[in-house]
């Protein structure tokens, strides 16, 4: 088992009661891989504790990366939630810790300072 932030990186924001979370992947091959693996099912599995009213991937395959909405995660927004992060901007990270299936080829996956 790896987790997301093995083959990939990610930044998070806000608009709203939403955020978004952007997933880039180190290669071509890990981009595949995220496609097939990296769901919007998975995704809003992953933050059921927020509830969101719905989950939408959309894909960005010339950059290798998805972008993630999630609606109405953030308690009203940051001017409105009492939430601890009313911005969204510890989800990119939350999300990177997700546990993937280990890829039958995790090297070509890697960021290049961790190639063997």
């Amino acid at each position: 088992m790896i987790h997301l932030k093995d083959i990939a990186h990610g930044r998070s924001g806000d608009k709203g009661d939403h955020a978004n979370i952007g997933v880039i992947a180190y290669t071509r091959a890990g981009h595949a891989f995220l496609a097939r693996e990296l769901t919007r099912e998975k995704v809003a599995d992953w933050f059921h504790a927020l509830a969101p009213s719905a989950v939408v991937r959309y894909e960005l395959p010339l950059l290798f990366a998805f972008n993630f909405v999630l609606r109405d995660v953030l308690g009203g927004g940051a001017s409105d939630s009492l939430r601890t992060d009313t911005q969204g901007k510890v989800l990119a990270t939350a999300l990177l810790e997700m546990p993937l299936p280990t890829p039958e080829y995790l090297a070509a996956m890697l960021p290049p300072a961790e190639r063997g």
